[in-house]
């Protein structure tokens, strides 16, 4: 059976490489690996995603959820360095990828390994940033996005970028049913970016 990168998959075979690139005026480098998103550089849709939000305000705190290589979260603390970043990930290779891509960057950043939300108990973010595996399954996915309102504080934000044909106006519907909002913040090249805000009921 495939495994896929939204598994804890870390006896995949390994074939590591290293790509650098340029984004918010910073010079970034990461090490990239099989079974790892995303494992050829900066993809699309992230790149859509953090091109959205790079007007925003950030002053608290951030969770890169299903992290990957770390790409979102160490581009985060790299723009918003007063910011504390919190990174999680099922994938023992992606985690161990984040934390050594996070030292090669030299950013400051947690990373722990969480399915979903299940390591994180009862801990509240001022923002939630996502780029979720839809590989996984609209089942997982929309998993991912509604128990984010739980874990945000009042006032608080998710974001997530979805392309239109993997269902981005469905999933907006979804988000919407659960935060009372869900606004449309870019599209791009087919990439959907959306923000929900945590208002009290």
């Amino acid at each position: 059976m495939m495994s896929h990168y939204y598994e804890d998959n870390k006896h995949t075979k390994s074939n590591r490489k290293e790509f650098s690139f340029r984004f918010w005026c910073f010079d970034s480098t990461f090490i990239s690996d099989h079974g790892v998103f995303s494992k050829d550089g900066l993809d699309e849709g992230t790149k859509v995603l953090l091109s959205s939000i790079e007007n925003e305000v950030f002053r608290d705190t951030v969770l890169d959820l299903g992290c990957g290589l770390g790409i979102v979260g160490i581009l985060m603390k790299k723009r918003y360095p007063d910011t504390k970043i919190t990174m999680v990930d099922v994938n023992d290779r992606a985690l161990l990828l984040a934390k050594e891509n996070a030292q090669k960057n030299q950013v400051d950043v947690e990373t722990l390994k969480s399915d979903g939300f299940d390591s994180l108990h009862e801990r509240r973010f001022e923002s939630i940033i996502t780029n979720p595996p839809i590989r996984a399954g609209k089942q997982v996915v929309y998993k991912l996005l509604g128990e984010s309102y739980d874990h945000l504080q009042e006032n608080g934000r998710l974001y997530f970028v979805m392309r239109k044909s993997h269902g981005a106006k469905s999933a907006q519907k979804y988000v919407n049913s659960i935060f009372g909002n869900c606004t449309l913040l870019a599209k791009d090249k087919g990439f959907y970016v959306y923000m929900s805000s945590k208002k009290l009921k």
